[in-house]
């Protein structure tokens, strides 16, 4: 028998109650422990931490780290254009999505570039213009995209015409 147990029989004394309480709050603070060690760990996105403190150098999960990069370098926008782009029949419907493609986004400005395979898709489209940029704004954000730039099916440039002699080069060749 050892000396920590009580003895059988007896009424246990002020000691053996006073191990007996000690045992059970050790195994409370233990199991509370456990609880607050796992509420800290998904917190943080359940990685481990490189020291004491949270850093910058401590793992984190993929997608929180991508949002990290495109937040820290102000490419939400862009990024967030690029997904329309990919979601574009969603977004205008099938119809419109055959015969009109989204070309490129331009960030200062705020313009999204279409282009239309005709000339009667692009007025169309013209006409649909405010209807879309509410649409994309509803997506991306307020204020993403202030102005949806049509151009029509692509042409080669106009070799000769009116402005143009024949044989000349361009109009460097007419100043001196």
């Amino acid at each position: 028998m050892s000396a920590q147990e009580p003895k059988k029989g007896a009424e246990p004394s002020g000691v053996d109650l006073a191990r007996v309480a000690l045992r059970a709050a050790k195994e409370a603070a233990r199991a509370r422990g456990d609880a607050a060690q796992q509420r800290k760990q998904a917190r943080r996105g359940g990685g481990l931490r490189s020291g004491a403190r949270a850093d910058g150098r401590d793992p984190m999960a993929l997608g929180a780290a991508i949002n990290r990069l495109l937040s820290d370098r102000g490419w939400e926008t862009p990024a967030a254009v690029g997904g329309v782009m990919g979601r574009w029949p969603e977004i205008v419907g099938d119809d419109v999505a055959k015969h009109c493609v989204p070309d490129r986004y331009d960030e200062d400005e705020r313009v999204l570039v279409v282009r239309c395979d005709s000339t009667a898709w692009a007025t169309n489209l013209r006409l649909l213009a405010p209807t879309l940029v509410a649409r994309l704004n509803e997506d991306l954000g307020h204020g993403a995209v202030r102005l949806l730039k049509v151009m029509g099916p692509g042409t080669a440039p106009r070799r000769y015409g009116p402005l143009r002699a024949p044989g000349s080069s361009g109009p460097g060749d007419t100043y001196g």
